[in-house]
């Protein structure tokens, strides 16, 4: 896949900052399943105090496998 297909159409319609109710809708995943990829680190994320507010980038990095770059 490349960046551009993500950058240049299919999340446009979401802020570049997502909540967890928005990674729910971009991942196709469950409350549950977006917390725990949040817990794990697995995506990044800012936790401002019990909320995690997550960038856009971050998602796609994820998707992309360049999460740990």
């Amino acid at each position: 896949m490349k960046k551009d297909r993500f950058t240049e159409g299919v999340f446009d319609s979401y802020p570049d900052v997502v909540s967890v109710e928005e990674m729910q809708q971009m991942l196709r995943l469950g409350k549950n399943a977006v917390y725990q990829l949040l817990k794990d680190g697995v995506i990044k994320s800012i936790k401002v105090g019990k909320r995690y507010i997550v960038p856009k980038k971050y998602v796609i990095d994820f998707l992309l496998g360049e999460q740990n770059q």
